[in-house]
């Protein structure tokens, strides 16, 4: 019953997800348009039914593998998800309340999240996840913010405590930064980095623009919106194109940042992001392959959107 991942496969993440990156970029980086000059802030594209539905699964190592159906399991946090849609978190207590599983836990109010005590009798419990065309990669992300996808790889491991605990800290002082800030999102720093665009913006004020009303609570602050909250002080132009599929990403259903003023994403070249704290910047936990219109954030250090070609 004990879920270790041991040194040999933590040492060979690692290097996986230091090696690959741009093999994985390639598969979520739209085939983009062709240049054009800034026309204003445009939103392209319709959302379509995100297609939860199917039967998922979720490993948890040492004790098994298990199915569920996603129509089944009613969010937990029901001020960030609408009925339908619900986080990796859910699935867990969702097969404890069916007796798949023995899981304890609690709401932590100072990290804002659900905190698991064990499973089965064991703790020091954390998640690798990635949607279609993805593979596996450090995250320091809330488990029970992470949205459902159908064909998602979900597997719950053991890791070291103290790695948790790093986070749970992290967590922490972005609610801190948000009460200091009574409740408005205020990121300390973000930047863009283009090809023409270099912007460092101190204290940018989030606002929500409900891009993705469908999944989410109305109010509820994703990554985009801070691209959509700077056009709105005229600091950027931008577009926003939805995307059913990317590449051997069949399921993708998400929109992408386009454009950046005179930066229009073309071949394959263009914007991705990451988010968090200054502890997990890039490939150790800030940068995981979750769109960020479906990204939720609290009130991270930083917002960073960059430029890549391929």
């Amino acid at each position: 019953m004990k879920l270790y991942l041991n040194v040999k496969k933590q040492s060979y993440l690692f290097l996986e997800i230091i090696i690959v990156p741009l093999v994985f970029l390639s598969l979520n980086l739209p085939v983009f348009s062709q240049l054009l000059e800034p026309v204003g802030n445009n939103i392209i594209g319709n959302i379509s039914e995100t297609g939860i539905g199917r039967t998922g699964e979720i490993r948890i190592e040492q004790v098994g593998n298990f199915k569920f159906n996603p129509l089944e399991i009613k969010s937990l946090r029901q001020d960030i998800f609408k009925n339908g849609h619900f986080s990796i978190f859910d699935i867990l207590v969702h097969l404890d309340k069916n007796s798949k599983i023995e899981l304890l836990f609690h709401f932590d109010k100072s990290i804002n999240s659900h905190v698991i005590e064990s499973i089965n009798g064991k703790s020091n419990y954390w998640y690798v996840t990635y949607y279609d065309g993805g593979w596996p990669e450090c995250n320091a992300y809330r488990m029970d913010h992470y949205p459902y996808k159908d064909n998602m790889f979900i597997r719950i491991y053991r890791d070291n405590p103290k790695n948790i605990a790093n986070r749970y800290v992290r967590f922490q002082e972005e609610i801190d930064r948000l009460l200091r800030n009574e409740g408005k999102v205020i990121i300390p720093k973000v930047l863009i980095d283009g090809p023409t665009t270099k912007l460092v913006l101190n204290d940018v004020l989030a606002t929500a623009h409900n891009l993705r009303d469908d999944i989410f609570q109305e109010g509820y602050i994703t990554a985009i919106d801070i691209i959509m909250s700077l056009g709105d002080k005229n600091k950027i132009s931008y577009d926003l194109k939805w995307y059913e599929s990317i590449g051997t990403a069949g399921l993708v259903k998400n929109y992408w940042v386009e454009r950046i003023n005179n930066d229009q994403a073309i071949g394959r070249c263009g914007f991705v992001y990451e988010a968090g704290s200054d502890d997990f910047k890039g490939f150790r936990g800030n940068h995981i392959h979750l769109p960020s219109d479906t990204r939720g954030i609290n009130s991270p250090e930083y917002v960073l959107f960059f430029w890549i070609c391929l």
